[in-house]
């Protein structure tokens, strides 16, 4: 099932016996895990357990779900990073005896939930353990969200919150916040909170409260090259300043942007379409999606120039021929006035 389908049983006090969640999307994961134990504990943490399986053989983890709870009528026991269920486990001095694991799924006990977690992007098929588990357990798959489904994503969030998002505001969160799940809602909240409920979050309140990365700051630095305004780019700088990010850092988050629109243009003049580009380049599909939006706006020449000031300045950086800070407020001039 999806993390909405496993989320909405569970918020509704459908509570399975055993819980798979897997997949890559941390953000899921927690979600998920947090609602379990609301609804399985409440306030009541002594029934709770942890246990790492790279750690800890699985047939101790069913050894504590099958004894009976000191306080409370139901205990929850967590088991994290079951590597075998991938393909190809994980190398550790731990044995697991999975037949234990496979009987106790064909018949659990009612006063425990155990929950396992396996932050792997897949398990494989073919094994009769994860057979098992599709057929007695409730699977949440918590793997990223597709750039397609960002924005249904985010009024998800305005809806729970209850507030409105105008158009032009989703711009902002797109290119500022992508796909980090975690993040987003944080942002979300905090605008819900300054906006009030049935509240409308507005482009220019977004742009004034949201918090910027330093990966989304190097590309608003680029916006800065096309627009020619050194004052911003500057002003962007000093920002990242008092985020405490090193010059020779935000050279790198230059150097990949302008890298990665450099190679859209050039598989675009070859004829390659926006997903065989993302096949091509190993990236998100946000990352094309923008790459593609500004690479229009720069010739292969002014790309290349540009990759080249970007070397010379990480060289004298390194060689501590001149202050870092001045070598990159000198960089920021020569890419504008290219």
């Amino acid at each position: 099932m999806s993390y909405m389908e496993i989320m909405k049983k569970v918020k509704n006090k459908q509570i399975a016996p055993v819980y798979l969640l897997y997949g890559s999307e941390n953000y899921f994961i927690q979600k998920l895990q947090k609602e379990i134990k609301k609804q399985v504990l409440g306030k009541e943490m002594d029934n709770l357990s942890f246990y790492d399986l790279d750690e800890t053989p699985v047939q101790e983890v069913i050894s504590d779900v099958e004894t009976y709870p000191f306080f409370g009528e139901r205990k929850l026991v967590i088991a994290t990073k079951p590597s075998f269920l991938k393909a190809k486990p994980d190398r550790t001095a731990v044995e697991h005896n999975v037949e234990i694991l496979e009987n106790y799924l064909s018949m659990p006990v009612d006063y425990s939930v155990l929950v396992l977690i396996a932050p792997y992007e897949k398990i494989d098929e073919r094994k009769k353990l994860t057979k098992v588990l599709k057929k007695n357990a409730d699977i949440a798959v918590c793997n990223p969200i597709k750039d397609y489904d960002v924005r249904k994503w985010i009024d998800n969030l305005a809806g729970q919150l209850r507030v409105y998002i105008d158009q032009d505001a989703y711009d902002i969160f797109e290119a500022e916040l992508s796909t980090n799940l975690n993040l987003m809602e944080n942002e979300l909240k905090k605008m819900a909170l300054f906006v009030g409920e049935k509240g409308t979050i507005t482009r220019a309140v977004a742009e004034k409260l949201i918090s910027h990365t330093a990966s989304s700051s190097s590309l608003r630095l680029v916006d800065t090259v096309i627009d020619r305004d050194l004052a911003q780019a500057i002003a962007i700088y000093k920002d990242l300043e008092k985020m405490k990010e090193e010059p020779i850092a935000l050279i790198g988050l230059l150097a990949f942007q302008f890298r990665t629109i450099l190679r859209v243009k050039l598989l675009k003049l070859k004829g390659y379409s926006q997903s065989q580009m993302q096949k091509q380049l190993g990236v998100h599909p946000y990352v094309i999606k923008i790459a593609l939006a500004r690479e229009k706006k720069f010739t292969v020449e002014k790309l290349e120039a540009a990759m080249d000031k970007l070397a010379q300045a990480d060289a004298s950086m390194k060689q501590g021929a001149m202050e870092k800070d001045l070598v990159f407020q000198l960089l920021l001039y020569d890419l504008i006035n290219e």
